[in-house]
């Protein structure tokens, strides 16, 4: 078969005339003469057979052709320019799509943002947040990053650090709560997970009162409606350093109970790439920065074959 040579030059005439409808504005755009894009013009209609413009006294109208032609031609610019956008200082941007809890997004990941875009300026980065319930193929997904115990069908899971629970409230609240025990005369605010509550007050030594506040989705809703003063939230403190910090949100007990861990998943069927080998490496330093531990367990995407 032989070689098609596009005339691409002829083809960017096109589409910028085709967007200002008119030769001249195109020149202008192009940095060339009017005449120099309508003769490019004049020659793809020729290499096509076809006329793509009605020429008008006061500019340009598309015929059927063109009208044809225009939608494809849009769709392959566009891709071209995306693809040479991910060249930066002689590296190809590689993209990653990241599905992440939003209270980890928030609480943990955009705080340190910066930092990764420093670290690893090759990876251009695609966010999205969900509430632990994620399809990785039918969004799209490189990975995900998960809440429980690592075991989700289909993937793999590289752990990152734990998060204990412990309850969270606003400080007015908390001037109410000398013991433990003093929160069975709050709202007690409730996640998805119904063994939460009674899992750290047997952790308290306490027994755990009948549970009856609200359900929340997000553990960061749960710790914003604690915030507002509506009740004591049980929520991964690690997520809300700033909170606590600024005094917005107070722990009123030491005691933690630990129902899971923060996980990188991705496909098994997927092979990762160099991104996804860079942001797992980089989600493990900052957690060992954070904690000042050693090596944590949990095996990361493996190197591609050579």
């Amino acid at each position: 078969m032989s070689r098609v040579h596009l005339p691409l030059n002829a083809l960017r005439a096109f589409e910028a005339s085709a967007r200002h409808l008119s030769f001249t504005r195109a020149g202008l755009e192009l940095s060339v003469t009017q005449a120099a894009v309508s003769h490019q013009v004049k020659g793809l209609e020729q290499r096509l057979g076809a006329t793509l413009f009605r020429r008008l006294p006061r500019g340009l109208a598309l015929t059927d052709e063109g009208l044809a032609l225009l939608p494809s031609l849009r769709e392959a610019f566009g891709r071209l320019e995306e693809a040479m956008e991910r060249f930066e200082a002689g590296q190809v941007r590689e993209v990653l799509s990241v599905g992440a809890l939003g209270t980890f997004a928030v609480g943990w990941l955009l705080p340190r943002m910066a930092r990764f875009q420093a670290a690893c300026p090759f990876v251009d980065l695609r966010l999205s947040t969900h509430n632990n319930r994620v399809d990785l193929a039918g969004e799209g997904l490189d990975c995900a990053i998960r809440f429980g115990d690592g075991a989700w069908h289909g993937t793999e899971a590289a752990r990152l650090f734990p998060a204990p629970l412990s309850p969270l409230c606003a400080p007015a609240v908390a001037d109410r709560l000398n013991r433990p025990a003093d929160l069975s005369a709050e709202v007690l605010l409730r996640s998805y997970r119904a063994d939460d509550w009674p899992n750290w007050f047997a952790a308290a030594g306490e027994t755990c009162p009948t549970l009856k506040g609200p359900v929340f989705d997000s553990s960061w809703l749960m710790a914003e409606a604690a915030e507002q003063g509506v009740g004591v939230a049980l929520v991964p403190t690690a997520m809300f350093q700033r909170a606590l910090a600024a005094g917005r949100l107070v722990r009123p007990f030491a005691a933690e109970v630990e129902t899971g861990a923060y996980w990188l998943t991705w496909l098994k069927s997927r092979t990762p790439g160099p991104a996804l080998h860079a942001f797992h490496d980089w989600l493990k330093q900052e957690a060992l920065a954070e904690a000042g531990q050693g090596p944590m367990s949990g095996d990361g995407p493996e190197e591609n074959p050579a």
